[in-house]
């Protein structure tokens, strides 16, 4: 099937004027003046654009003579009416953007650089080929990938999880950026080497053990004149390739300079960092060995306090590729379960804190059937801004951990269980692969209810499996009878399946807030 330019060219072209307003026509042109392809607004006089065209190419080759460069340089140009931005996308082709004049050169050229090399991917595109047109709004896709950052939106703690970062791939030119990038996502390596112009961008959905992982891969040009509107580029980045060629000594040397750049845009306390070494294919010409690389990141990492893994790959071959990007994928999903439980954890300490205002001793029993798996326990002891715990006291029928604000924890088996000077209740029942609860579960609700103090909150966690019959479970629980009988009682129910840390994390949350509200 023949490769359809114009088509790549006018969708491009439409996405791009849909951005930006201030652009009212785009045109390639070659080296004779010849419009290759273009596209302007509708309110725009065809007109106009003729008459701009027509002063393109002795402009640009006033360019060349006076600022003497021969391939991916840009410049700009002042009519009456018009602001002009020229960006060569080679020797032979100049990629021309007609602003209106009040438009900012400096806002508009990333946005330039980024139309560049799309058009240059378009101009030399292959059978087989993958070409993603859509323009991303540098703005917004910053403030986005913020937001997700501090955002909790996987819905699962162990697998089934749904994670999206962008991360950027930064390094000298020529050490197979976007080689690396196009074996991952395309799984095809290009002999033809061609500089990136500026910015890249490919989106790609893959899979890391039961996890859908989303990435936004933002390869970034190498070129020093670009430098300046790299700012815009690392914005928003939450994961980071730093890539060097382990055939070039001099691309080994600058890794630091590029991690520089890095931390001068990016707050990298909490950013996934990976550093790769590329071409393990050229054994011959190698000149860093492994352990370079690795002693390379092991020191990046001590000056900084940031953890940097290292791992060699080659495009060419693919060795290691979809490793070093199941690497920076695994440290994201790590670092974002991280974020995500200390969020958690910093909002379970926000409502024991308000509750703590307005009591003096404020104690919650955890009750299991195994002193081995109490996740309600565990999850508040596990909260740092409590402080240490300032005395425990272990007995036969209970385990007593007290802090120095006034926090108690008791920690009881349904054996033995003393809640008279609780305020909160947290129980868990196994009910996985049981088709009934065990009756002595109803007895311990009950008595749970008997012995709580005035407005103390019980929250019942049942675990199930698949094949669970839930309902028939909640209705054999019935306590409603002896609920009556003590009203001043909150008595909660709550499923827990196989990602029960998510599920206690906020069955928790719910309990403190009902209890809350009850002082």
């Amino acid at each position: 099937m023949p490769i359809n330019r114009n088509k790549l060219f006018i969708e491009l072209f439409n996405k791009f004027l849909e951005i930006n307003s201030d652009v009212e026509a785009l045109i390639i042109s070659d080296q004779e003046g010849l419009i290759i392809a273009g596209e302007k607004r509708k309110d725009i006089d065809i007109e106009i654009v003729s008459v701009l065209t027509a002063i393109i190419n002795p402009v640009l080759e006033r360019i060349r003579n006076e600022f003497a460069f021969k391939k991916f340089g840009t410049a700009s140009f002042d009519t009456e009416h018009h602001r002009l931005v020229f960006i060569s996308i080679d020797e032979k082709r100049i990629l021309s953007l007609v602003l209106n004049h009040m438009a900012s050169i400096e806002e508009i050229s990333p946005y330039g650089f980024f139309l560049a090399e799309k058009v240059a991917q378009i101009l030399t595109i292959e059978e087989g080929d993958l070409i993603q047109v859509s323009v991303p709004n540098f703005e917004y896709q910053a403030k986005n990938a913020i937001r997700l950052k501090n955002q909790i939106y996987q819905m699962k703690m162990d697998v089934g999880g749904e994670y999206r970062f962008k991360f950027v791939i930064i390094g000298n030119h020529e050490v197979g950026k976007t080689s690396i990038i196009r074996r991952f996502v395309e799984k095809k390596f290009s002999t033809d080497y061609r500089a990136t112009i500026g910015l890249n961008i490919l989106s790609h959905t893959f899979e890391f053990f039961g996890n859908e992982i989303s990435v936004t891969l933002w390869d970034i040009g190498a070129q020093k004149y670009f430098r300046r509107f790299r700012k815009t580029y690392y914005l928003g980045a939450q994961a980071a390739f730093l890539v060097f060629d382990l055939t070039n000594q001099e691309s080994f040397d600058n890794v630091s300079s590029w991690y520089e750049e890095l931390k001068s845009f990016v707050e990298i306390q909490d950013l996934p960092i990976v550093l790769v070494g590329n071409k393990t294919d050229l054994t011959e010409q190698r000149v860093i060995s492994y352990e370079d690389g690795v002693n390379l990141a092991n020191k990046l990492s001590e000056n900084q306090k940031v953890k940097l893994s290292y791992i060699e790959t080659s495009a060419l071959s693919g060795d290691n590729v979809i490793d070093a990007f199941n690497l920076i994928s695994y440290h994201y999903v790590m670092k974002s379960k991280e974020l995500e439980e200390e969020r958690r954890s910093n909002m379970l300490y926000d409502e024991i804190k308000a509750i703590l205002d307005k009591k003096i001793v404020f104690t919650l029993s955890f009750i299991t059937e195994s002193p081995h798996w109490s996740p309600g326990l565990q999850i508040v002891s596990d909260i740092r801004p409590l402080g240490d715990v300032s005395a425990i006291r272990d007995y036969d029928d209970e385990r007593v951990f007290q802090y120095s604000n006034g926090l108690i924890l008791k920690e009881h088996l349904y054996s033995s269980i003393d809640i008279s000077n609780s305020d909160g209740v947290f129980c868990i029942f196994d009910a996985r692969d049981k088709g009934h609860i065990n009756p002595k579960w109803k007895e311990i609700i009950i008595d749970m209810i008997k012995n709580l103090k005035k407005d103390g909150v019980i929250s019942i966690g049942i675990r199930v499996s698949e094949t669970s019959d839930w309902s028939q479970l909640i209705e054999e629980l019935n306590v409603d009878e002896e609920l009556d009988k003590k009203e001043v009682v909150n008595l909660l129910f709550f499923r827990i399946g196989d990602d029960y840390k998510l599920e206690v994390f906020d069955q928790l949350n719910v309990m403190l807030s009902a209890i809350k509200d009850k002082v």
